[in-house]
């Protein structure tokens, strides 16, 4: 084996690669932020060639440039064979004008005054879950009691769903979530979904409420967007939202107890929870597969000639743990200097529900550490079942105890 074989054999040509321990990113990434921060490199779903972005000032160039479209149909875009192109509404995976217009019909729906209001109501669904788990006999799966119930209750509070409808949803979004279900099962519950969602907005239309999902459909027709683009939103709301956050729960959940020490931090100083929560988002990016784009044009970045119709993937669980923007990134500290990350996305896809989200996380561990003081796991943290064969990351299950 001649020198440049020699070379060539240290590095990944497949992507994802594996973890070696179930709380940091692949090993792997810390040698190509090094050496090969943009690298070709063969995605194992579908055999395609793209380039992988793995350092911090990349991603940012990247992520804030037009001219990489987020659009599914762009040629070179980064798909799996399975992948199902987008329906109306799905404005993640658009370009602007049309991300832009859909964008700005929930816009409102989301500033931190709309999710400020909606506090007592996350904290009363928190409480109950919370003291519904403090009731039971341990062992007890954390993602059954808290994780999965407590995002699906608060979207289906924000899109007014009805009560009586409330465990379909919460039901639907568990099969969704579940890659382990059948392909062929979670595409007609999503369809299901879907069809439901499709009723209620006639409902709404109909009888319109204090909730999200009315107002959008006052606002549609002044704003030029369809009745089936509304449905499309409304359902990107519950898959989207609903899954990351279940997940972020379950895997800083794990995260801190494998840390007691900063347990011990949050308990002595409550008031440090939203840099707490920050530090966890960092720490446990859940977006592990990576952030997905083409090339429009042929675009320099990092030394690094990207051509059009080249797909990139952005690996923001890289980024967030760069050497050169976070010191001993591999380390969750509260007291860190506060510096974005892009747990959350960044550019004009940047996540509109993040303020959503970190209410939740600061409800939901500040009630689960605040009310079950020896919570720790109830099984050695290499026996816990965590999700390796998904693009969003967590566990599948979280036995705990006290």
């Amino acid at each position: 084996m001649d020198a440049a074989d020699t070379d060539a054999a240290r590095f990944p040509d497949t992507y994802p690669m594996p973890r070696t321990c179930p709380l940091d990113p692949p090993t792997e990434y810390r040698l190509l932020r090094a050496e090969r921060p943009i690298t070709r490199i063969r995605l194992e779903f579908d055999d395609s060639v793209v380039w992988l972005v793995t350092r911090y000032a990349d991603a940012q160039t990247i992520l804030g440039d037009p001219r990489f479209s987020s659009d599914f149909s762009t040629p070179g875009f980064p798909a799996r064979l399975t992948a199902q192109p987008p329906g109306p509404g799905t404005f993640i995976r658009m370009d602007p004008p049309d991300h832009s217009r859909l964008r700005r019909l929930l816009l409102p729906e989301l500033t931190r005054r709309r999710v400020e209001a909606m506090r007592p109501a996350i904290q009363e669904i928190a409480e109950k879950l919370v003291g519904d788990m403090a009731a039971a006999t341990p062992p007890v799966d954390l993602v059954q009691t808290l994780a999965l119930p407590l995002p699906s209750m608060v979207i289906t509070e924000l899109l007014g769903v009805p009560y009586e409808d409330r465990e379909y949803f919460h039901d639907t979004t568990k099969v969704i979530g579940d890659q382990s279900v059948d392909p062929k099962r979670r595409i007609q519950v999503r369809n299901d979904l879907k069809e439901y969602l499709d009723k209620l907005v006639a409902m709404k239309e109909a009888e319109p409420a204090d909730d999200v999902l009315s107002r959008m459909c006052a606002r549609r027709e002044e704003a030029g967007v369809s009745r089936e683009e509304v449905v499309g939103i409304a359902t990107l709301l519950m898959v989207a939202g609903y899954e990351t956050i279940a997940n972020q729960i379950g895997s800083g959940t794990v995260a801190l107890l494998e840390n007691p020490d900063r347990v011990a931090e949050l308990r002595a100083d409550p008031a440090k929870l939203p840099d707490a929560v920050e530090e966890i988002i960092r720490h446990q990016t859940v977006i592990d597969y990576g952030l997905r784009r083409a090339a429009t044009e042929d675009v320099e970045v990092g030394g690094q000639l990207i051509k059009a119709g080249e797909g990139v993937v952005v690996v923001v669980a890289s980024a967030n743990r760069d050497e050169d923007v976070f010191e001993c990134p591999d380390r969750l500290d509260f007291d860190r200097e506060r510096h974005d990350h892009f747990s959350f996305g960044y550019g004009v896809h940047q996540c509109m529900g993040q303020i959503l989200a970190r209410v939740q996380l600061e409800i939901a561990w500040a009630e689960l550490f605040g009310r079950i003081p020896g919570l720790r796991l109830a099984v050695p943290v290499e026996q816990v079942p965590f999700r390796f064969d998904m693009f969003v990351y967590g566990v599948h299950e979280l036995p705990v105890t006290w």
